[in-house]
């Protein structure tokens, strides 16, 4: 497969508004994970995207946009784990019933990690939770209507469909017509504010910058995992009792975690206290949801002038699955990636991306889009808004073009660095394999270790 990381770069530059003044952005050669599509291609120029963010915001202040270099192997291996944990183990990442099933009439991936996304595929089912048991009901249903009966019942669940197919359904129709990234500016800042500053200088750029995190698995936590290496006071918010063991030690690097119920008159008056001294919020409810809590964007906008609001969903933001359900598994299901997998190996059944490359990929999008946001606002004093999906993610990489073998020469397991810090976690010690990216003159690194959900107060650290 050709190497394509150098156009995608540029695809995602031109979607966040970067053309003439671009950083320089080396993107070496390097391995390929093996796949249908240009997943390492994908990897390199969304975390290079996100590297040349950081340049043109590090320029506001200092004149000079650093070069950027990105290490291909290294992005793909940051696009599966960056963990290593010594002497304990990490969680599995799947539930013991999620997983992809033979209907009656094709495929379809049930997605069971959460716990009330179980509940409701069983209740559908009529079955209990072993696998054998959900194998033989599925068997006897079309894979479109228990797809439709699982995620009316409130869970997740997606038919495995072609590329055409999905081109043809009518979310298909609506994803290929959104932009890659939508924006829209919103109010001033007002001069003179502390917001205007592009954090301490040195090699901490977003160093007395809070990011409000209102996202969970996976592309979120991505995005704000990597801005809390560069600096940023990154506070998690997530519902009480609410938990993702799986991946929780992968991504709560470097940020602190609280829970707060949003459902509450006290939290939400807390939680408004807590945008207010926001610079960033990322979020990825469905559409429409915050508001159903009395926190829509002309709230939060009240709330905090000049916000730098991020936001994505499953499967985009028009059309009859606007407000569906999604995770990247599922997307890959829906719009032909896993069908052309299969294709691609002669399998007889769903073959995936090799890496959860939708998650990530937009991951890496959204903290290029807050680092612009944050730039827009040095240059003006003007908040912004922006949008993407996973869907709008898997549109492209299918765009990009699709490979008629499982092509690449894999990505061998990647040790940490000799010279690694050791991260000192709640489950045990662990390290990281090195940043993927280099920005000159700004490392990334993370002063707090991963943690589990809800160990932090929802403040913001003492400044």
């Amino acid at each position: 497969m050709d190497h394509a990381a150098d156009s995608l770069l540029d695809h995602f530059l031109a979607a966040i508004g970067v053309d003439g003044d671009r950083p320089e952005v080396a993107l070496p050669r390097g391995g390929t994970l093996p796949s249908a599509f240009a997943v390492s291609d994908l990897a390199q120029a969304s975390v290079g995207t996100a590297g040349a963010a950081l340049s043109r915001f590090v320029s506001r202040s200092t004149g000079t946009a650093p070069s950027v270099r990105v290490d291909r192997d290294l992005a793909s291996a940051w696009f599966a784990l960056s963990i290593r944990p010594d002497g304990w183990e990490l969680p599995p990442i799947w539930d013991a019933v999620a997983g992809d099933y033979a209907g009656s009439d094709g495929w379809i991936k049930l997605h069971t990690n959460a716990p009330h996304h179980r509940a409701a595929a069983l209740s559908v089912l009529g079955v209990p939770g072993e696998r054998g048991a959900v194998a033989a009901e599925v068997a006897r249903w079309q894979v479109d209507e228990l797809e439709t009966a699982v995620v009316g019942a409130g869970g997740a669940a997606a038919a495995m469909r072609s590329v055409d197919a999905w081109d043809h359904h009518p979310q298909g129709r609506s994803t290929a017509a959104e932009p890659l990234v939508h924006l829209e500016r919103t109010t001033s800042v007002g001069a003179g504010s502390v917001a205007d500053a592009t954090g301490e200088p040195g090699d901490r750029p977003l160093a007395g910058l809070r990011v409000l995190d209102l996202t969970r698995v996976l592309a979120g936590p991505v995005a704000t995992r990597l801005l809390a290496g560069w600096g940023a006071d990154v506070l998690r918010l997530d519902p009480p009792g609410w938990d993702e063991p799986n991946v929780v030690p992968e991504v709560t690097l470097g940020k602190r975690c609280a829970h707060l119920d949003l459902t509450s008159a006290a939290a939400h008056d807390r939680f408004l206290g807590l945008l207010a001294g926001a610079d960033v919020l990322v979020h990825g409810y469905r559409p429409g949801a915050l508001d159903g809590l009395g926190l829509g964007a002309d709230v939060r906008e009240a709330t905090r002038s000049g916000l730098v609001d991020v936001c994505l969903d499953a499967y985009g933001w028009t059309g009859p699955w606007a407000g569906r359900r999604g995770f990247d598994s599922l997307v890959q299901m829906s719009s032909g990636i896993a069908r052309a997998g299969m294709d691609a190996a002669g399998s007889d059944r769903p073959v995936p991306l090799p890496v959860q490359a939708l998650d990530h990929a937009t991951g890496y999008l959204l903290a290029a889009c807050a680092l612009t946001g944050l730039a827009l606002r040095y240059d003006d004093g003007r908040g912004s808004r922006w949008r993407t999906s996973l869907a709008a993610m898997a549109r492209l990489l299918v765009d990009n073009g699709v490979g008629t073998s499982i092509d690449g020469d894999g990505i061998h397991p990647l040790p940490p660095a000799p010279d690694t810090p050791v991260e000192h976690t709640a489950w045990g010690d662990a390290r990281r394999i090195p940043p993927p990216v280099a920005v000159d003159g700004a490392p990334l690194r993370w002063d707090r270790p991963a943690g589990p959900l809800g160990t932090s107060t929802p403040t913001w650290a003492a400044s």
